[in-house]
């Protein structure tokens, strides 16, 4: 029996929980026990009377949450003061975007906890399972968040994307053709925007162009070619990932001024340090940034304004890691899964994502080395 604990989220306007009570249910069905702090649930429509009713233990604070449990389930990174309950019996498991916060870093590698990272866990087919889900919910958001930056009153430049009769939509360019550039090239074609994706992957660019029929442009990324395609966009989304690591500033200061005035850049990379040398994280509070002209929505957490979608999405995604964590035990279910063992980012004073280490120059540990010791 394991002791799962699922901690309510604090983060600026983040209302997503890691875990449904579904999830919950499933978790006491395999003879756990799951501790959750109140109203962990609620902002995701997800009361605590249906926790308890699923068979969970509620806890009026984090703290009880991580004193009685030793499986500890997010949705985002743990903040300064929750990190100082981290003990070594403890596993974590939830976003954790190492690369752009060294300070987590540390206090991670202090805690001696083993720290599991959703975002780079992997399948059979070397694809990212735990990220996809929120990377479908960010990239459809990306294009709506950036609508309503194109308004007037947000500093835009007042354009409608899906234009009316007689005036052309607005232009739609997206930087990187993954989960999130696929879902959000979907939904500005879908809004009637006429619409340009640029990959380095041809292989990308030829799925992307069978998805749609030819209805998105397909381009190949190079400097020249980003450059002519900003000259005349009104809404740039920032798609750009490398899994685990930071996130390279393809957007120079000097391209983004060549944007026209009142343009709108949504950079969904921003958990990763973002894709423009302008980048800096935002809040839902303080959602929006104008520099170089351009109209900056960083929100370093997109997904938790829409927390129910989010997290029934993410829950179908974590649970069966979750139980095998909870039903193996940390280490059997790490040597038995080498995708679940590819999430491993921080254990027992190590770091073991190699990304992470050459993004912040520290040393680093293979994950497999460090099993004996969990």
């Amino acid at each position: 029996m394991t002791a799962v604990g699922i901690l309510r989220e604090i983060k600026n306007h983040e209302y997503r929980v890691g875990m449904t009570p579904a999830g919950v249910k499933e978790l006491v069905r395999h003879g756990h026990d799951v501790w959750i702090e109140t109203q962990a649930g609620a902002g995701a429509g997800f009361p605590d009377e249906h926790y308890v009713q699923a068979g969970a233990h509620l806890c009026d604070h984090a703290a009880e949450v991580m004193q009685r449990a030793t499986l500890l389930i997010k949705v985002k990174e743990p903040l300064a003061h929750e990190r100082r309950h981290l003990e070594p019996r403890h596993t974590l498991f939830t976003y954790l975007h190492l690369a752009p916060d060294e300070a987590q870093t540390v206090d991670l590698i202090e805690s001696g906890a083993v720290c599991i990272a959703y975002e780079t866990v992997t399948d059979d087919r070397g694809h990212l399972p735990l990220l996809a889900p929120m990377s479908e919910v960010a990239g459809r958001l990306s294009v709506q968040a950036g609508a309503h930056a194109l308004e007037k009153y947000k500093g835009g430049r007042g354009v409608l994307l899906s234009g009316v009769a007689g005036v052309k939509p607005g232009r739609v360019s997206v930087l990187g053709g993954g989960v999130v550039g696929r879902n959000a090239a979907r939904l500005a074609m879908g809004l009637g925007a006429e619409v340009t994706v640029l990959d380095k992957s041809l292989e990308v660019l030829r799925e992307l162009d069978a998805l749609f029929a030819g209805r998105v442009h397909t381009l190949y990324s190079t400097g020249e070619a980003l450059e002519e395609t900003l000259l005349s966009s009104d809404l740039l989304i920032g798609a750009v990932l490398v899994p685990g690591a930071a996130a390279p500033k393809l957007i120079t200061r000097d391209l983004l001024r060549k944007m026209p005035d009142g343009a709108a850049f949504v950079d969904v990379s921003i958990d990763q340090g973002g894709c423009a040398e302008t980048s800096r994280p935002t809040t839902h509070d303080d959602p929006v940034y104008i520099e170089e002209g351009v109209v900056h929505y960083c929100v370093a957490n997109m997904p938790g304004a829409v927390a129910r979608t989010s997290t029934l999405a993410l829950t179908n995604a974590t649970l069966p890691y979750i139980l095998a964590l909870a039903d193996e035990g940390t280490r059997a279910a790490l040597k038995r899964q080498k995708g679940l063992r590819d999430g491993l980012n921080v254990a027992r004073g190590m770091l073991t994502c190699k990304g992470v280490a050459q993004a912040q120059d520290r040393p680093y540990v293979a994950s497999e080395s460090t099993l004996d010791k969990i």
